[in-house]
């Protein structure tokens, strides 16, 4: 068997290296570095475009075209996260939290390196993984049913407390609020709408890119605004010599970038999970396994990008193990590649691993030379994309806001969307500004969904056995562990710090020092949850259980929190303690007046109404060639030529791209219903 593996893999790179395949496979890059380039598109909608035209390839082009396309969306949509803290996909958020500070710090070449390098190596060891694991993995897949799926979920919510920072009851709390979100829709047992409010839109629950890009890509738009200075002013960002320096991190860092490999090569196996888990389960694991990541992750430490990035691409092996082996797609895109296996008549199954060999491994080598390709590229033009990074933000904010304003669009062509997009916006900007961690929202938010529906299965069909199958023992002991182990680093450090000589005491009684806007925030969530929970008291009791259980502990954390900082304080003379509780503020604008940051941030939440009102009345593509124009020329000082220059290439860039390439049907604006109306009455008054 050894053999016939080994010689049926010489014969499918025979088969990829024919030069018509590697020219369909390279535009597949191509076009898979463009689509993840632009936030809210991503790899469902270019794989969606791209799968009508290769039904008419031979089977080995199409597929190598396909996972060309697909195999690095991961690596280039690190380019906008790590520039501007805009994540071009879901998949990159977790990239922000390190690579967008490294940027600011005129690290952004480095950055690239690093990413480039280690999405490359993430893919290779994906495609490794796909190559030598579907015999062996087989029997192990089968075993695993819904009480070891629901372990797992509850495994990557226990990174909440880690990915919280310092104050896991807030994370808590975020992650709660993220589970709620996820509980609005239709619900999955007993069909009962939930928190729709008679919106259709509402009834297959929020869209993720919305809700992403809302809460990571404005926040950060904004801040460009209010401080109206490039990423960086380092010049040093535009250096093209510091990306090798990010490649070597990477090859110092080898077993980080192997752990986070292997775990999104196990995650993007689980059917459900996906690109928008995977890499914060991996950030989550470095914060806890890497040396002094507690005090350096989010600040612009290199591993927290290599450990996102080399999961995040290593996911699309790991995907297609199941894909291939049982034809269940392990995500959105890898349904849309079943479909052209059943256009190839190819059958997923015992025959990928007999007759079909051949088959298997063209994706095999596709995947390896598709990464190759796409890091190669990137890491060719790492100094031109560095150099964005020294753009002036009244150029960059509304180039970047109207392209995510478009992105989110999309998602379901709706109004709604812009108005999901812009109310996690400002949920995420102020959750910024109380150094609220937004992570664990997300998190929840696309977990919450599929723990629901496992809880629901794995309770009914097993009842409360379910908790002692051996797997589910394993994985909710690591679960345990890992919530266990931020408390006693945090007790551990404490006692050192008092065997070093310093005093830490906890004081209880009214606390003068309270953050007030931090305390309504945090009491209007205890009233939220509350209502919510009333609220929900007369649906069926599997429809109500999840979001109750939900807001009880949504609400308890909040209140833990309001408790805490009213009537409790750490005090202690350790410059140490101290320097880790100045960690906890984030987003502080230094040496400006509070005047002056009230008065921008209107500015830019006045120009973001300015774009919505003007999409309303004369339509959404028309409406961002006006913004542009205006926030550049009115808030950036920019001059009329360049604003109306920028303009123009923006509406000829979106309107081919999403009216002419992607289709998209554009919303009616009162302009369009009203220039009809205006012809006939004047038709009427001439007759």
């Amino acid at each position: 068997m050894e053999v016939n593996l080994l010689e049926m893999a010489i014969e499918a790179l025979g088969i990829v290296f024919d030069p018509s395949r590697m020219v369909f496979l390279f535009l597949g890059v191509i076009l898979g570095l463009v689509f993840g380039v632009i936030p809210g598109i991503g790899g469902l909608v270019g794989l969606s475009l791209l799968l009508p035209f290769t039904f008419a390839m031979e089977p080995f082009s199409g597929l190598a075209m396909l996972i060309g396309l697909g195999a690095v969306i991961s690596t280039s949509d690190s380019i906008p996260a790590i520039l501007f803290g805009v994540p071009g996909t879901s998949g990159a958020a977790a990239t922000v939290m390190d690579g967008h500070p490294m940027a600011r710090n005129g690290d952004a070449s480095r950055a690239f390196g690093a990413a480039f390098t280690a999405s490359m190596l993430g893919g290779l060891f994906g495609a490794m993984i796909l190559g030598f694991s579907i015999p062996f993995l087989r029997p192990v897949m089968l075993s695993i049913a819904t009480p070891e799926m629901l372990a797992l979920i509850i495994f990557g919510l226990t990174l909440v407390a880690t990915l919280g920072g310092k104050n896991a009851a807030k994370g808590m709390a975020a992650a709660c609020i993220g589970l709620f979100l996820a509980t609005i829709g239709e619900e999955y047992q007993m069909g009962e709408w939930r928190w729709t409010f008679g919106s259709l839109y509402l009834w297959e629950g929020l869209p993720i890119v919305p809700v992403a890009l809302g809460l990571f890509a404005l926040p950060e738009l904004a801040d460009l605004a209010i401080r109206r200075q490039s990423v960086t002013t380092n010049v040093t960002a535009a250096k093209n010599s510091t990306k090798f320096q990010g490649a070597m991190d990477v090859l110092r860092n080898p077993f980080l970038t192997l752990r986070c490999s292997a775990i999104g090569s196990l995650i993007g196996a689980i059917p459900g999970l996906g690109s928008a888990v995977v890499d914060w389960i991996a950030y989550g694991h470095a914060i806890r396994t890497e040396k002094g990541a507690d005090k350096t992750f989010g600040k612009g430490d290199v591993r927290g990008v290599i450990a996102t990035e080399s999961a995040n691409n290593s996911k699309e092996g790991g995907a297609l193990v199941t894909t291939i082996a049982f034809g269940v797609p392990g995500s959105a895109s890898m349904a849309l590649l079943l479909s052209a296996f059943v256009v190839y008549g190819i059958i997923p199954g015992p025959d990928m691993l007999s007759k079909n060999i051949d088959v298997t491994y063209t994706l095999v080598w596709s995947i390896v030379f598709a990464n190759i390709f796409g890091a190669a590229l990137c890491f060719l033009f790492v100094g031109q994309l560095a150099k964005l990074a020294l753009v002036r933000p009244g150029i960059l904010v509304p180039i970047i806001l109207a392209i995510a304003i478009i992105g989110a669009y999309q998602s379901r062509t709706s109004w709604i969307d812009i108005y999901v997009l812009l109310s996690m916006g400002v949920l995420g900007f102020v959750m910024k500004r109380l150094a609220w961690p937004r992570p664990p929202l997300l998190l929840g938010f696309v977990l919450g969904a599929i723990f629901e529906r496992y809880m629901f299965l794995s309770v009914n069909i097993y009842g409360f056995e379910w908790l002692t199958r051996p797997v589910v023992v394993v994985v909710l002991a690591l679960a345990v562990y890992g919530l266990l182990v931020p408390i006693y680093k945090k007790w551990l450090f404490r006692r050192r710090e008092r065997q070093r000589g310093y005093t830490i005491s906890l004081k209880f009684g009214r606390n003068t020092d309270a953050n007030y806007f931090d305390l309504a925030f945090t009491s209007l969530f205890i009233v939220f949850f509350t209502i919510t929970f009333f609220a929900a008291a007369d649906w069926h009791f599997d429809s109500r259980l999840v979001p109750q259980l939900i807001s009880v502990s949504g609400a308890l954390f909040c209140l833990f929190l309001v408790v805490s900082q009213l009537f409790m304080r750490v005090e202690s003379d350790s410059p140490n303690l101290q320097t880790i509780a100045a960690t906890d503020l984030s987003g502080e604008y230094e040496g400006m007046e509070r005047s002056v940051i009230f008065k921008r941030t209107a500015q830019f939440f006045a120009g973001v109404g300015f774009y919505l009102v003007a999409a309303w009345l004369i339509g959404l593509l028309p409406a961002m060639a006006a913004f542009v124009v205006v926030y550049m020329h009115f808030i950036g000082r920019e001059s009329w030529r360049l604003s109306l220059l920028v303009a123009v290439i923006m509406f000829t860039f979106t309107y081919l791209l999403f009216h002419h390439v992607l289709n998209i049907v554009w919303p009616q604006a009162l302009m369009g219903e009203l220039l009809p109306l205006f012809r006939e009455t004047r038709a009427l008054r001439l007759m």
